[in-house]
């Protein structure tokens, strides 16, 4: 009688599962002859719509699945790469009467993957053909196409002028379109601004098709998508841009120090400065803990001081000597660069060709292929005890311990108010926390991200409170998470006030104003007030 009916059971099963999988097949089969239908120019299909059947499926999807910590959940049904704004409008199209969520990549650097991967049936909009730069040095602004890298973006304002700059990120493999709208913080930022400080115009495509400019959006919704992260609101398919006046020559440095050479006595005078010494000077901190040769074999911590001075050598010797003596900064650590020169040293090795810049894989890894990243915001310095035990702790993680980048801010950054734009990290922070830990096993995954989770904990008393601010761009899915389909206003306040204070509010009535069906919608999306639960 039990061998009967677990026979029926799994009849039953293998009925469902078949059904299932019809109805899915189903349901591509009509999204395919959706696109065919809609899109423009029926000749370049082949360009623009790739299925697991084709060769260029995992080439693509292979390109951007940098982290392999995320790739257990299910591969995107079709992926599509758009030659035009007729081709997105198609896309957005066939995926709402269809009932497909949309994943939106223009870089592929979001943290969590939640620009490539998901728990339900998906397709991928991947931007990496719409990435046209158009320049215009008389009047100092540039259209950018939300799939160009920064690299790009770099080189193209640099061949057109070698006294013109873009305040954005220093990662030139980061796309435009992500890194634009969640803020875009840039060694320039406590001169200009942050990258979403000078945007002026975007071109957006709403869940029905429909192309804004700034104007026919309106002034709400160009507010949300600077900072608020544009994949809450549409599909933005370009940005206007200022471009900023820079010398010819900037000088840029990068010293390091370690805990025997009074990195600790350092670090703590470094964070009564960060934030107020001169705007043309960022002053960032990379900490490492390894093995010391000098110590046979002990770890300390490695504390690099990595330096952009928007101005020439002298002028940033004088300006150290009298706010950063203790450094010893001399003369022979600096070099006299161009600004793209100093873009692509704070990557590439001095004396290597521009062109790299143009180059689109990630490559910022060093073969570590599983990543964790954390943020954090300081508003008071960290007694010389607090980073103490930092340091110990850092030094206690075994053979991959995180790294933690320092970044000031203060500057240009404070002159805007937390409401002026979605992003709130404004005057009365010092400096931004990020923690970062790369591995190459997926078994060392839970053992690592322990280890990253414990130094979280360990910060909890010397940043930011109520909430424990965190930033954008540096996606952290252990803030927490919508639930599936239509999440709460509740559930998503738990990570968006972290992430944008009580800016998310005005993000909330934003989105339910232009997306009250929650179309564009991922595991941290701005949730429509209508979808309380």
């Amino acid at each position: 009688m039990i061998t009967f009916k677990k026979s029926i059971i799994f009849l039953l099963l293998s009925i469902w599962l078949s059904l299932s999988w019809a109805t899915s097949a189903s349901s591509h089969d009509d999204f395919l002859e959706c696109l065919s239908h809609h899109t423009v120019n029926s000749s370049s299909i082949s360009q623009v719509i790739h299925t697991p059947n084709n060769s260029s499926y995992s080439t693509i999807l292979n390109s951007f699945s940098t982290n392999l910590r995320l790739t257990s959940k299910l591969k995107p049904s079709i992926i599509i790469t758009p030659l035009n704004e007729s081709d997105v409008q198609a896309a957005i199209y066939c995926s709402k009467i269809h009932d497909l969520q949309i994943r939106i990549r223009s870089g592929g650097h979001d943290y969590e993957g939640l620009s490539y991967i998901s728990d339900t049936p998906f397709v991928i909009i991947d931007l990496r053909n719409l990435r046209s730069i158009s320049i215009d040095t008389e009047n100092k602004t540039a259209w950018i196409q939300s799939g160009a890298i920064l690299g790009e973006v770099y080189y193209r304002v640099a061949e057109k002028s070698k006294k013109l700059a873009v305040a954005a990120g220093v990662c030139p493999t980061v796309g435009v379109g992500g890194h634009f709208s969640g803020g875009g913080y840039s060694m320039l930022s406590r001169k200009f601004g942050i990258a979403v400080d000078n945007i002026i115009d975007a071109k957006l495509i709403d869940a029905n098709g429909k192309i804004h400019d700034r104007e026919s959006m309106g002034e709400d919704l160009f507010w949300a998508i600077r900072g608020g992260g544009g994949t809450s609101f549409g599909l933005i398919v370009s940005w206007k841009v200022k471009l900023l006046d820079i010398p010819e020559k900037v000088t840029i440095f990068n010293v390091t120090r370690t805990l025997e050479q009074n990195a600790t006595q350092l670090v703590y005078k470094w964070q009564h400065i960060a934030d107020k010494v001169d705007n043309n000077l960022v002053l960032r901190l990379s900490l490492t803990s390894r093995k010391s040769p000098v110590l046979r074999g002990k770890r300390t911590v490695y504390v690099s001081f990595t330096t952009l001075y928007v101005g020439g050598v002298n002028e940033l010797l004088r300006k150290m000597k009298k706010s950063f003596p203790e450094l010893g900064l001399v003369k022979e650590d600096c070099i006299e660069v161009s600004w793209i020169e100093s873009v692509l040293y704070s990557w590439f090795p001095v004396g290597t060709s521009l062109d790299a810049l143009l180059d689109r894989k990630i490559k910022d890894l060093a073969g570590y292929v599983y990543f964790k990243r954390k943020s954090d915001y300081v508003k008071h310095p960290i007694s010389i005890d607090g980073l103490e035990g930092l340091w110990k702790l850092m030094n206690q993680q075994g053979q991959s311990p995180p790294d933690l980048m320092f970044t000031p801010y203060g500057g240009k950054i404070s002159d805007f108010s937390e409401s002026e734009t979605p992003f709130p990290h404004r005057a009365g922070n010092i400096y931004q926390i990020q923690y970062g830990l790369n591995w190459q096993k997926r078994k060392d995954s839970p053992k690592n991200i322990a280890r990253i989770r414990k130094i979280y904990r360990y910060m909890t008393k010397y940043v930011s409170k109520s909430p424990r601010a965190a930033y954008f761009n540096y996606r952290d899915l252990d803030l927490g998470v919508n639930n599936k389909g239509n999440t709460s206003y509740a559930q998503a306040k738990m990570w968006g006030e972290k992430y944008f204070k009580n800016n998310f509010d005005r993000l909330v009535k934003v989105k339910t104003k232009f997306d009250p069906t929650n179309f564009f919608r991922n595991e941290q999306s701005i949730p429509p007030l209508l979808s309380y639960a």
